[in-house]
């Protein structure tokens, strides 16, 4: 009988273990991560029209249609969710494209957060995102409006829990006026230690303390606060399927360019990202780097980005694509009216590295 040679057997037990190593590998390479996706999303022209018909409405009488230019509005879609989680080879290949960014889960998902929970949170940010927006563009044209900021929601086990409750009114923060949901943010964000809310609770006067916690660089309560206007004009948006607060500074211009004669835009192709307050105030926002990439592939030139962003603009701007830097809705209707009037945009603001 015949008995393969020492040396043969070490390497028929080597391969066998090459072989394990690489099955053992495979395996894992389909085991759920614990990281997210985030992508370029969908694009949408504020001054054209989605399957529900014109983005933006606006009287007929006081209707100025543009027949060129555009002012995009970009959003991001998020890969993977804590019910259908990403397998490491979904994660390796985000790898490859410049335009995706890889994320802790927990980053964009609270603890115990259900996809409808998120998704609700979503809508409600893009409603007052939306209102806030025809504020601040009615405020720029001159009209008067009313406002008030009521809790919509308040997350269960969060420091608001038990002290504020859905419903209530929301006259100040921290002493300063509760004129929209930004402002409000921003009024929590400013104080160190508890913020005290003055509120209005089934028509009562109250004054109440919560003590925030720090997630990812914010100062939260864990309330989903809702913005309420009364505007003199009928102004209305539609967008369906598409959540949060970053689309309001292009909602804003899109209104302020159908209520004024001409075109805006001059012909130019411009996207932008950044939330608005009712004063006109812009805010940073999340997943710039992807926005600028969509930006890019939607047939933008120039780009508007919130002044707090410029830390992840610099050294990220796709070739082909320029970026001025706002901090209000007047810095970028002065932005967008230079580049349409082909004046000295060498003058414009943009993100330099510190």
């Amino acid at each position: 009988m015949l008995f393969p040679r020492r040396r043969d057997r070490g390497a028929i037990a080597g391969w066998a273990a090459v072989f394990v190593a690489l099955g053992a590998l495979l395996g894992m390479a389909f085991l759920p991560s614990p990281y997210v996706v985030e992508q370029p999303g969908p694009t949408f022209d504020t001054l054209g029209e989605t399957d529900a018909g014109p983005l933006i409405s606006v009287p007929a009488d006081l209707d100025h249609p543009d027949a060129d230019g555009s002012l995009t509005l970009l959003t991001v879609s998020i890969a993977g969710n804590p019910q259908r989680p990403l397998t490491w080879v979904d994660v390796a290949g985000a790898f490859l494209d410049p335009a995706d960014e890889i994320l802790p889960m927990e980053s964009v998902y609270a603890p115990e957060e259900t996809i409808e929970q998120s998704n609700e949170a979503g809508r409600i940010e893009m409603e007052s995102s939306q209102a806030a927006a025809i504020a601040a563009a009615l405020l720029h044209e001159g009209y008067e409006i009313d406002a008030e900021v009521t809790i919509a929601e308040v997350l269960a086990d969060s420091p608001a829990d038990g002290v504020l409750e859905e419903g209530d009114r929301i006259l100040a923060v921290n002493g300063d006026p509760a004129y929209d949901v930004y402002s409000i943010r921003e009024s929590i964000a400013a104080v160190d230690g508890e913020t005290t809310f003055d509120i209005e609770r089934d028509g009562q006067p109250m004054t109440v303390a919560v003590e925030p916690i720090e997630t990812q660089g914010q100062r939260l309560v864990g309330i989903v606060p809702q913005n309420s206007f009364t505007f003199p004009i009928d102004v209305s948006i539609e967008l369906p399927n598409v959540g949060g607060p970053s689309a309001g500074m292009m909602f804003a211009l899109g209104i302020v360019d159908r209520l004024t004669e001409g075109s805006l835009t001059g012909g130019v192709d411009w996207a932008g990202t950044g939330t608005i307050s009712a004063t006109g105030d812009v805010g940073p926002i999340g997943g710039i780097e992807q926005k600028m990439h969509g930006a890019l592939a939607a047939g933008a030139d120039w780009f508007l980005a919130p002044v707090e962003n410029c830390g992840e603009v610099v050294g990220n701007v796709p070739d082909g694509l320029q970026v001025v830097a706002v901090d209000t809705l007047d810095d970028a209707m002065a932005a967008i009216e230079t580049v349409a009037s082909g004046g000295d945009t060498s003058a414009l603001p943009t993100c330099t590295a510190d």
